[in-house]
């Protein structure tokens, strides 16, 4: 069995580190799908969930706010300011963290406030989303 190694790594802690079948996530053109012995490829990524399959049949699930993503044939690394394991997930802090956004672009003064809180509302769809894809699986 070809596996290739995988690591995820938030600002603060490194989040997974293993080998993995394939790694799903959400690239900056569309979702993408990585299997060992990919090309080697440097991209965005976006908000949204990063799904692995393990070595030894295991799922787990990462949410990532955006990022970068590093492959190479037999190593990739996920780089994201913010990145929360699928089982730390709270949908209901998401949520009122999605209304707080929503708040901050209805009253946004600027350009700059507007783009800010744009911004986290999408971070903060993209984390309910992935917290109810990664309920679906379990």
């Amino acid at each position: 069995m070809s596996t290739i190694h995988v690591d995820v790594v938030s600002a603060e802690e490194s989040i997974f580190s293993g080998d993995a079948k394939f790694v799903a996530l959400p690239g900056e053109a569309g979702e993408l799908g990585i299997l060992p012995g990919h090309v080697p490829l440097i991209t965005r990524i976006k908000p949204g969930a990063v799904r692995i399959e393990k070595a030894d049949g295991g799922e787990e699930f990462v949410f990532v706010a955006g990022g970068i993503l590093e492959v190479q044939p037999h190593h990739i690394t996920v780089l994201s300011d913010t990145a929360i394991r699928g089982h730390d997930l709270d949908e209901a802090k998401a949520s009122e963290a999605r209304k707080a956004a929503e708040e901050a672009v209805k009253n946004a003064k600027s350009d700059i406030d507007l783009a800010k809180a744009t911004s986290e509302l999408a971070v903060m769809a993209a984390q309910i989303a992935a917290l109810r894809k990664y309920r679906q699986k379990k």
